[in-house]
């Protein structure tokens, strides 16, 4: 080691290092410089006036002397104004401690300007909106002075709402009382006692499905990936059950298997109104299903080939009479846009929330327009589920309500009567003549 290197440390620093520095320190300021330079990526502040926007709706709709008349509002909101004022108040009004969050959403405070926030009735007429036409949220952003995330988020806690609030009354099943009165006009009307409704399912398509969903989603017969609706409607349109969420891969039969519609049948608790088809009774009520619905007690079905102008007549009007779910599906995808047209959400449960408070708000139309047949005046409570039984009792009732389900005999017993039944009407009809 030479004498220049003994009293240097780690420390010192040669002239060609410091130049190195230097250098480097001189590139780094002139990259802040040229960064301090590019415009900055920030959002434009807008101002919305929604205080004008709200007197302008008002003035349109909800004022005593509004400029558009009720029908005028009963075609763009698909309701009367009396029914969607009864729904922004129950929303409005919820409480409860803590409120959750999509109520908390409708509520009015003070934003950090010190500026009252957007009403519940504008948020509740962009989401009903929404589901009527089925336009984007930021198509009524020059009408109603509201945010595409606004708009957005206003469908989106507007479902969630009518589904906590109103599911248990218009999303119900029928209990003993609503059964006598559902027989009686089905026997009024289609001429076969002891009908319940009919049943079949629906697809709705779904634009924005997943790349690697589509395998589950899609089906041959179908051009695009689809979601199905099972659900059982009657003759006046009113939608008793609804599922929703199975893939479009599967068919009728395997949306009956995952679907609640005979829990309360297979656990003992549906009610039961006794009937009387060509002098046979029977205890259980029955839907009108198409050919792709397994042989059970509960489904009548029509027949493939008709043979004889009696079996000929039966197939005439059993199809005549499953027209009902039909008819409920087109007058379902009619009033809401948003589930005529294919769904842009990206969640299974968005859209499941959507389908439920369309169908929700379905039935209360049909109720606010006295169309149904049950009167709603006296809301009656479905039996309670008894957990008192031992879990052996409730298997072997359940495989026991199975089996009287599943049993083939009394469905083809029950098909001969109802044909003969009505084949009967039309021998007398032909006497009288």
């Amino acid at each position: 080691m030479n004498q220049n290197q003994i009293g240097r440390t780690v420390f010192d620093i040669d002239e060609e290092t410091d130049a190195f520095y230097l250098q480097k320190a001189a590139e780094y300021h002139e990259w802040l410089i040229q960064q301090e330079a590019q415009p900055r990526l920030t959002r434009t502040p807008i101002f919305r006036d929604r205080e004008d926007a709200e007197r302008r709706l008002r003035a349109d709709y909800f004022d005593d002397h509004c400029k558009y008349p009720l029908y005028y509002f009963r075609r763009r909101f698909r309701m009367s104004r009396k029914l969607f004022l009864k729904i922004v108040n129950g929303i409005s009004s919820y409480t409860a401690n803590p409120l959750p969050q999509h109520f908390h959403f409708f509520t009015s405070r003070l934003d950090c300007t010190g500026r009252m926030s957007i009403s519940a009735l504008m948020k509740c007429t962009a989401a009903i909106r929404q589901m009527a036409y089925g336009s984007t949220p930021d198509a009524f952003d020059e009408y109603l002075q509201m945010s595409e995330h606004t708009a957005r988020d206003a469908l989106f806690f507007f479902n969630m709402c009518i589904i906590e609030l109103y599911m248990p009354k218009y999303l119900r099943k029928p209990t003993s009382e609503d059964v006598v009165k559902i027989q009686q006009k089905h026997n009024n009307v289609h001429g076969f006692p002891g009908m319940l409704g009919s049943i079949d399912c629906m697809h709705w398509e779904w634009k924005n499905c997943p790349v690697s969903w589509q395998g589950q989603y899609g089906r041959g017969d179908k051009k695009y990936p689809t979601i199905m609706l099972e659900a059982v409607a009657s003759q006046d349109l009113w939608i008793w059950h609804a599922f929703y969420g199975m893939a479009g891969a599967n068919n009728d039969i395997n949306v009956l298997d995952n679907s609640p519609l005979f829990d309360d049948l297979l656990d003992d608790l549906a009610p039961v109104v006794p009937y009387v088809v060509n002098g046979v009774e029977y205890r259980n009520g029955y839907y009108l299903a198409d050919g792709i619905y397994p042989e059970w007690a509960s489904f009548v079905k029509s027949f493939t080939v008709a043979t004889d102008p009696k079996h000929t007549y039966f197939k005439q009007r059993q199809e005549s009479a499953r027209k009902d779910v039909e008819r409920a599906f087109g007058v379902l995808q009619g009033r809401w846009g948003l589930i005529q047209q294919p769904a842009r959400a990206y969640e299974v449960n968005t859209l499941r929330r959507i389908m439920y408070a369309g169908i929700i708000m379905h039935n209360m139309i049909l109720e606010d327009q006295n169309m149904s047949v049950v009167d709603w005046k006296h809301v009656y409570s479905n039996p309670a589920r008894s957990l008192q039984t031992v879990w052996i009792d409730r298997c072997q009732t359940q495989r026991r309500k199975a089996k009287e389900l599943r049993d083939k005999d009394t469905h083809i017993s029950l098909q001969q009567n109802l044909m003969n039944h009505i084949w009967r009407e039309v021998e007398e009809a032909s006497e009288e003549d």
